[in-house]
């Protein structure tokens, strides 16, 4: 395992060269040029689909042509490759990043440089590895023509925007989402990342035909994959940035004025007690916030993006679904088991989705849901004690925050216990922890949680509250 401090100083110098696209039959393609001087190039590449959308002023092959010259567009495509960049950057950590593919002023450097500090704060935990935002990176800008080829004026789409893109990752909180916009009057498409099982199924029950359906494909260099392999350093980036800044790109070439999140308030809790070290960060409202700040300033698309799910918690997000019985079946969010496209019934994901679950499901169908009895299984106790706060760390994992797993818990011994059921081992030694004696009995605040910090607009928001808030 090479070290941060031998790999700064051997490759103090990464570059973002620039990028290439091509528009053609549907399918924008963009080709991405990275540099870790003196160690290895790398080229990642994305494929998103879009339609020929505005029938009144355009055919297919006039909106292509459009496309083309649409500044907008290229500003996005190169923002992507800003938020891409940091997932192969993080092998050596260089403390030198230049930018040649297109211009960015003092503002957006501070603004890089913290979506990259607090999204690697996990990477920087977990690799033991001690910096600062002063330190850690320095930005520079150094390319007239990309200057030229990337700022501009010309758009062709921002003004004729209409509907709403929700990004499909096959768990529950998506489906939610796409339950509740059924009840609104726009027009919905779904956008799905690398499909696979999990996410195909969610849009194909939620009634999304083919032509309803946004695909984009991204591929990661290979020569990432083998520095990985061989030691370079590697962990967790902010992930849920991409799918933003690919999301925007997916939305506004389809016409589409919503981008809309699934990500609720929970997600702004720290995963290490007494730190900012979150493995949410860019799915926080902080995020989104600075998310929405940047796409007004320096992108300007008329894309509008945030999260439906903002003002709920875990707690009724999770009461919501309960209801949804024709998601039971294929919904998945485990980690461990995405590229099998099952639940693997032993990481801490299948047990805080189970956790969650249990005060409105019965034990049996859970156990039908992921194939285990987790509850059972003395080999989740320790990832039970992370969840509940017992440890100091909560799992690296998407994960709702101790309080309200603490009151599910707590919720499902009661309702156990009132049909004389047994109590599964995991609620046994909860109750020998005394965790129990602390948090049963308490009121339920999370049935009427309402998180007022969010961008939902006001008729969609009325849905919300209507559908998951207690009043």
């Amino acid at each position: 395992m090479h070290s941060f401090e031998e790999l700064r100083k051997e490759y103090p110098q990464f570059v973002y060269r620039g990028f290439d696209y091509d528009i053609c039959d549907g399918i924008i393609s963009i080709s991405y040029d990275f540099e870790i001087s003196g160690l290895e190039e790398f080229h990642p590449t994305w494929k998103i689909r879009y339609s020929d959308f505005i029938k009144d002023i355009a055919d297919a092959h006039e909106y292509n042509e459009l496309l083309k010259q649409d500044d907008t567009l290229k500003r996005m495509i190169f923002a992507l490759g800003m938020a891409e960049l940091v997932s192969y950057w993080k092998i050596t950590c260089a403390p030198r990043v230049i930018v040649y593919a297109g211009h960015i002023d003092e503002k957006q450097e501070n603004w890089w440089k913290e979506l990259y500090f607090n999204g690697l704060g996990e990477f920087f935990y977990r690799n033991g590895i001690d910096t600062s935002f002063e330190s850690f990176m320095s930005i520079e800008s150094d390319c007239k023509e990309a200057d030229e080829h990337i700022a501009g004026g010309q758009s062709f789409i921002g003004e004729r925007l209409n509907g709403a893109l929700i990004p499909v990752g096959g768990g529950k909180d998506s489906i939610v989402s796409i339950k509740l916009l059924k009840q609104s009057d726009l027009k919905t498409k779904c956008f799905i990342l690398n499909p696979r099982g999990a996410t195909v199924n969610t849009t194909v029950v939620g009634g999304y035909g083919e032509e309803d359906v946004v695909v984009a494909k991204r591929t990661l260099d290979q020569n990432m994959l083998r520095l990985n392999s061989e030691g370079y350093l590697n962990g967790h980036t902010p992930f849920s940035a991409i799918v933003a800044f690919s999301s925007v790109i997916a939305a506004y070439v389809n016409g589409l004025e919503y981008v809309v999140l699934s990500n609720e308030s929970s997600a702004n809790e720290s995963t290490v007690k007494g730190s900012t070290v979150n493995h949410q960060y860019s799915k926080s409202f902080k995020f989104e916030q600075d998310f929405k700040n940047y796409e007004e300033t320096y992108i300007g698309s008329n894309v509008k993006y945030f999260s439906l799910l903002r003002p709920l918690s875990e707690y009724q997000i999770a009461k919501y679904f309960a209801k949804c019985t024709d998601y039971h079946r294929i919904f998945r969010s485990c980690n461990v088991g995405s590229k099998k496209d099952i639940w693997c019934g032993h990481c801490a994901k299948c047990l805080f989705v189970c956790f969650i679950l249990s005060p409105f499901l019965s034990q049996d169908y859970l156990k039908e849901i992921f194939g285990v009895d987790m509850l059972n299984d003395d080999e989740m106790i320790f990832i039970m004690n992370q969840l509940i706060g017992l440890e100091d760390e909560k799992p690296f994992e998407c994960v709702g925050s101790r309080d309200e797993i603490n009151l599910a818990i707590c919720q499902t011994i009661d309702k156990l216990k009132a049909e004389g059921r047994k109590l599964p081992l995991l609620l046994n030694k909860y109750i020998e922890e005394g965790f129990y004696e602390r948090y049963g009995g308490q009121p339920d605040t999370f049935s009427s949680y309402y998180n007022a910090e969010n961008y939902v607009p006001q008729p969609l928001l009325d849905i919300v509250i209507k559908n998951c808030i207690d009043r």
